[in-house]
């Protein structure tokens, strides 16, 4: 009788949660969390089920990240606003000292 065991490890087009944790450089709850859509500001990553495992296409990944890299350039974006009307923000408090400092 064949052996008609799949060894999964073998299937470079399919990674486990931990070595997506890997790749993502996060822990697993990390890696659950973002399969089960828990992770604000983030479409829930792509997985499939056997029998209890969560496993993940490569491809899928792949795709998922190039979708998150866009939502951060987006962020990189307003970060720089946020930071430009923070320094507006301290210049105009600092005009308002050397006006008071100047007025007494």
């Amino acid at each position: 009788m064949a052996d008609t065991t799949v060894n999964l490890n073998s299937l470079p087009g399919i990674l486990t949660v931990v070595e997506v944790a890997r790749e993502l450089r996060c822990s697993k709850a990390h890696v659950h969390n973002l399969i089960n859509g828990k992770v604000p500001e983030t479409q829930p990553l792509p997985s499939l089920w056997l029998g209890r495992r969560r496993l993940v296409r490569r491809s899928r990944l792949e795709e998922w990240l190039s979708a998150n890299e866009h939502r951060e350039q987006c962020y990189d974006s307003l970060r720089s606003e946020f930071a430009a009307s923070d320094a507006r923000k301290e210049q105009r408090a600092k005009e308002a000292i050397s006006r008071r400092q100047f007025a007494s």
